[in-house]
Parts: C-alpha cells; sequence; structure tokens
C-alpha cells in the first residue's frame, strides 16, 4: 500500500477530490483486464485504443482511483487529470517502486544501429570482471540471471520500474530506441553513463525528419544522473552535433572515433579476420581484438571498452574480455556449409547496416554475395529504394522475400516487392516471397566462396508461416544443412 500523494510525486495535476491524504494504493495497472480492488487505474491514449473508454470498466471492478488526461466529473471515485497520461505513468511507476533507477548503475545506449551487440559486449565484460549485470533490451529481458523473451526494445515504464526493482544485481543496461523515448517509457529513470553509437535514415514513418529522430535520441542524455558521463561515438555528423551540445550544456562527455582529439581515439584499424584496432586513451595505447567482423562493431568493441574503462574495470580485464566474446543471437552469425560456402544471419533493416554486412564479406574474400531481405509491412516506406539500390551495388545477386507483414495483406506486399524491383531495373535480383524457399534457393545454388546474407529478422521469430517447417532464420539454415 501507498498513500497517493507519495505516488504523486513531482507529478503536475488537478482534481476536484479533497482528501487524497487519505488514499492508500495497493496497485497500479493503465489495462481494466488487470485491475484488482484498490488499484490505480491510468487511462492511456494509445495508437489503437484509448483507455479513457475503459474508465468505467475499471471502476467496475474495484478501481480506488482514475488518472487521465480527459476533462472527466462526477465519477464516483476520485479522479485526478494530468496533461500526459503516459508521461505521468512512468513518473507514477518510477514513485511508486521507489526510484530504483537511483539505486543502480545505470547504462543506456542509443543509436539506429549496435544497440544490441554494445549492451551484451559491456554485460559480458562486466561479467568477466565479476559483476553482476540486468540487461533490458531488444532480445531479451535478462535480470538476476533469468531470461525473458523481449517484446519491445524498450519496454513500457511500468515495467521498466518493476524490472528495476526486481533486480539485485549491481549494473543495469537498458537499450534506449526512439519510440521508447519520445512516448516516455524512460521518464524518471536516471543514468550513470549514456552511450550514442550512430544515427541514419530508420523510422522516418513515425519521425517527421532526421532532424526530429536526433532530437528524440538527444532525449536520453538529459536522464544523466549529476554527474554522468556521456560516450558519443563522433565519426558521424550527428555526433558530432550531439558532442558539441553535451559539451556546451557542461555534461561531461567523452567522444570515440579516428580523429586526432578524440578522448578515445582508434588507430590501426584492421577489419580483416577478426578484428583488431589500437585505442588511445591519455597518452596511454591498447590493442583490441574482438571476434566479430565489420568495422562497425569495432566501433562497438570501442564504445564497450570506453564505458568499462570509465566504471573502472582494469584495462587488462576488458581486453581479455572482448577477445573471448561469444557473440550474439543474429548479430552477423555464421554458419560455415560443407561446401564451402558461408551463411550470415544478420539484423540489418537499414541501409547503412546493409553497407556494414555487404562491405564485411567483400573485406573478407566473398567469392560471390547473395542477398536476402524483405521490408516490413506499415514500416518506413522512404527507405526501400535507397536500400535495394545500395545491395544492388554492393551484391552479385539478391533475392527479395518477406518480412514481417505487420497487417498488410500478402498479395499487396508481394505486388510491392515487385514494384521496387522492376523499379531499379537490374538483372541481379529475383522476387521469391517465401522466405525459407528464398533461402533455400540460395543454399541449394551455392558454391565454395559464397557469402549468403540474410538480413532483417535476426533472431526474431516469423510472424507468418512459410512453407519449410522453421520459424526463424537461424532454424531454417541449420534444417537446409542438414
Amino acid at each position: 500500500m501507498m498513500n497517493i500523494l507519495r505516488i504523486l510525486k513531482n507529478v503536475a495535476y488537478k482534481t476536484d477530490y479533497n482528501n487524497l491524504d487519505t488514499l492508500e494504493i495497493k496497485e497500479i495497472t493503465e489495462s481494466s483486464t488487470n485491475m484488482k480492488e484498490g488499484s490505480l487505474f491510468i487511462a492511456i491514449k494509445g495508437y489503437e485504443t484509448d483507455g479513457h473508454a475503459y474508465i468505467d470498466d475499471a471502476i467496475d471492478k474495484g478501481a480506488a482511483a482514475i488518472i487521465g488526461q480527459n476533462d472527466i466529473s462526477n465519477l464516483p471515485v476520485p479522479y485526478i487529470q494530468v496533461e500526459n497520461s503516459r508521461k505521468a505513468l512512468a513518473n507514477i511507476a518510477s514513485n511508486f517502486y521507489d526510484n530504483p533507477s537511483c539505486k543502480k548503475k545505470m547504462i543506456g545506449i542509443t543509436g539506429t544501429n549496435g544497440k544490441t551487440t554494445t549492451s551484451y559486449l559491456i554485460k559480458h565484460i562486466l561479467e568477466e570482471s565479476g559483476k553482476s549485470c540486468s540487461l533490458i533490451g531488444t532480445i531479451e529481458t535478462i535480470i538476476n540471471g533469468e531470461k525473458d523473451n523481449s517484446i519491445n526494445t524498450t519496454p513500457g515504464a511500468f515495467t521498466i520500474n518493476k524490472l528495476l526493482d526486481r533486480s539485485e544485481d549491481e549494473f543495469v543496461i537498458i537499450e534506449a530506441s526512439s519510440h521508447g523515448l519520445s512516448q516516455y517509457r524512460l521518464e524518471g529513470i536516471t543514468f550513470d553513463i549514456c552511450l550514442f553509437l550512430n544515427l541514419s535514415h530508420e523510422h522516418l514513418d513515425y519521425h517527421d525528419s532526421m532532424e526530429e529522430y536526433f532530437e528524440t535520441k538527444a532525449l536520453l542524455f538529459k536522464k544523466l544522473k549529476e554527474n554522468g558521463l556521456a560516450l558519443v561515438n563522433t565519426d558521424n555528423e550527428w555526433g558530432k552535433k550531439l558532442h558539441v551540445r553535451l559539451e556546451q550544456e557542461n555534461i561531461k562527455t567523452y567522444s570515440i572515433g579516428v580523429e586526432d582529439n578524440s578522448n578515445y581515439r582508434m588507430m590501426d584499424i584492421n577489419v580483416l579476420g577478426n578484428g583488431s584496432t589500437k585505442l588511445e586513451h591519455k597518452q596511454a595505447t591498447y590493442t583490441l581484438d574482438c571476434p566479430m567482423k565489420g568495422i562497425h562493431n569495432m566501433y562497438n568493441a570501442c564504445m564497450a571498452y570506453a564505458t568499462a574503462d570509465q566504471l573502472s574495470i582494469e584495462e587488462e580485464t576488458i581486453i581479455k574480455a572482448l577477445k573471448n566474446f561469444p557473440g550474439v543471437d543474429g548479430r552477423f552469425q555464421i554458419f560455415s556449409q560443407s561446401n564451402g560456402a558461408k551463411v550470415i544471419i544478420d539484423y540489418a533493416h537499414t541501409t547503412d547496416a546493409f553497407f556494414n554486412c555487404l562491405q564485411t564479406a567483400k573485406e573478407e574474400g566473398a567469392k560471390r554475395i547473395i542477398h536476402i531481405f524483405g521490408f516490413r509491412g506499415n514500416r518506413d516506406t522512404s527507405k526501400r529504394h535507397a536500400m535495394l539500390e545500395l545491395t544492388a551495388g554492393l551484391s552479385d545477386q539478391y533475392l527479395l522475400t518477406l518480412d514481417d507483414l505487420n497487417a498488410v495483406p500478402l498479395e499487396e506486399m508481394i505486388e510491392t516487392l515487385e514494384e521496387i524491383h522492376d523499379a531499379i531495373g537490374n538483372d541481379k535480383g529475383v522476387v521469391i516471397p517465401d522466405r525459407t524457399l528464398a533461402i533455400q534457393e540460395a543454399m541449394q545454388n551455392s558454391i565454395a566462396g559464397d557469402w549468403i546474407i540474410i538480413t532483417g529478422k535476426g533472431h526474431e521469430s516469423y510472424q507468418q508461416a512459410f512453407a519449410l517447417p522453421t520459424m526463424t532464420d537461424k532454424e531454417t539454415v541449420e534444417y537446409l544443412s542438414q
């Protein structure tokens, strides 16, 4: 039980009810389905449903009070009106669980590409140094060593605070998506270290422009604790812009990149075989070896190194941990075939991520690159032509196939694939709608030296049935390799 005045701390509200100081709350929920007697119901305006429509149902099930943003009167229980109930929920959740982020060493990671890989790198380093670490991210949540599959990269505010409250680990890593930041899921959460990895064309069906996308990502750095630290990859225009802004705001900020004035300066980068780079910091130089391939993963490794270094992990421990990093499910995961070909599964779904995957294959000496990918229904359509043009330029063959339909009719999505393919106008590609058959086509016709790169899904399960009895790209590859 908690008094509602404690729950509403730092939340602006108005109400006609005069005795809030006597109101005790058992639980908090934003779903009338989960309502229990004595709970506080928070009505959220969603994108498909409006929680205000379920206020009567919540009251019938025993709600002790209601919070919402609509102007409502004459309810049989106290009604507390706020400007934005989604934002209020986040602060209320933090209050209800006694501000759990203040009791942890919190690490937040944002960027278009590389959040998951970097989060697992940092977690691995911390654990190799004897620290305990929770993770809340795209693939899964790991709390006290217990794993659960994730629904969203950044869960809802109430879920995050509940997880933080349950965690007995010293450190917590959170992947901060632009959707999560714009929807106030991290409101009330504070961080010791925040990382900015990169920014490229993505989610412009949700954000109106790259500038808006950037500003949303930059919100993470307003959540730094006093004396918190920002680590920024400045080898991209958006990172440079953020670095300048944070320094102007007197936020302690370290840069990672190849430029001479970088706080962590990358030198002699080698991406052939197992990647390596020299990293200079405070007039000392260290050699980092990492088993992941590609220049993008060297940046991820350096961001992880800088994070661990700022957490006072010994350099030798960090270097050793990076060298034995086991990799991440669905992130440039390599499957060697008996015929001498290689199959790579990666989550890449942006032009920059495509480039990193295909360029890595070229640098590794692929004789032929066969790229299998699709587009998600009801998602950013403005990037599709650029993605296809890039793969047409870098690959020897591409197979355009289905990704998640997301309620788009199958026939409509197939027609879209064919239209985009025809618009590019080259003979490198073919449309094979069934994803498993596209993978089968590439694998059965591969020869020694081929690199078959399957992008878009990574670790994720298929949302629709395909011809082969498999549920992920990994399962499909393993099924066809038997």
